[in-house]
């Protein structure tokens, strides 16, 4: 069974009609979406800096996982070790009561580069960080590098992981309005898994909890995702040190130039017993 994490989900009235044409009063489950503020603290003890440096549409829950995640795509940091303190801020808001800003403390040591951040001052929920058109950011982070063979999965367990993760999204069963990101391992267990209004960050979730957990980089499992693949979530993979993204939908062009350029594994449009190969054959037995 995947660890899963608590996602919030909200209650509305709504008027639900059948082909009868009966009108019906009802209460429906929703899945929650509200702006997570993240705002980062760096520097020495006596410059210290503090800036908010991205706004996303998210689900609350996990938003420490979220946050840590985010920073570590971007190449902020390396791991757990760089924050010194994590905390929600400011006061309770909204029909949740959510905290809708986490103050992230980095470690003084730790440098800063914001000029990476700067698309990134509001990210929506379902685009991510749109418009990035070239690899040169992601060459300049300090990828980790990625074993060429591992991990060696077989295209059958590939061909059962998309119904193995739909069967796992708890909270998808109760709105039916959220992507999820689970890692797997060769075996095909789903070790963890988020669920998010956003793709992008189910899987910054995703990837938060084993930062969190010390267990990066992840170098012999692969990540499933409930959606497309885009450049976002292939950058985000890689700088986990993950070397596979499995989609159930398609991926973009520019996705597959980053699996080809990093030798990732990148596999499109898996269900109905079949799927694309775009990149990274050889790691499939």
């Amino acid at each position: 069974m995947a660890e899963q994490a608590f996602v919030e989900v909200g209650i509305q009235k709504v008027a639900r009609t059948d082909s009868g044409s009966t009108l019906e009063t009802r209460q429906d489950q929703v899945a929650v979406e509200e702006p997570l503020e993240i705002r980062l603290g760096y520097g020495p003890a006596e410059q210290r800096e503090q800036r908010s440096i991205s706004i996303t549409m998210r689900t609350p829950g996990q938003d420490a996982e979220l946050a840590a995640g985010f920073l570590l795509s971007e190449g902020i940091i390396r791991g757990s070790g760089d924050i010194e303190t994590v905390r929600p801020a400011g006061s309770p808001v909204g029909p949740m009561m959510s905290h809708n800003v986490i103050q992230l403390e980095l470690r003084s040591s730790v440098a800063v580069d914001l000029a990476r951040l700067e698309r990134h001052f509001y990210t929506t929920s379902s685009c991510g960080v749109c418009g990035k058109s070239s690899l040169e950011a992601l060459e300049t982070q300090n990828a980790p590098a990625l074993p060429e063979h591992e991990p060696r999965i077989s295209r059958e367990i590939i061909y059962g992981l998309p119904d193995t993760l739909r069967k796992s999204q708890a909270v998808f069963d109760r709105t039916g309005g959220l992507h999820a990101a689970a890692l797997f391992d060769a075996g095909g267990n789903l070790l963890a898994l988020r669920e998010d209004v956003g793709r992008h960050n189910a899987v910054d979730k995703l990837i938060g909890s084993q930062l969190w957990a010390d267990r990066l980089p992840l170098s012999d499992k692969g990540i499933v995702v409930s959606g497309r693949a885009s450049f976002e979530l292939m950058q985000k993979t890689l700088m986990a040190g993950i070397p596979m993204l499995v989609a159930v939908g398609a991926p973009s062009s520019l996705a597959v130039e980053l699996a080809v350029q990093f030798k990732m594994t990148l596999l499109g449009f898996v269900r109905d017993g079949r799927f694309n190969i775009y990149s990274g054959a050889w790691r499939l037995v």
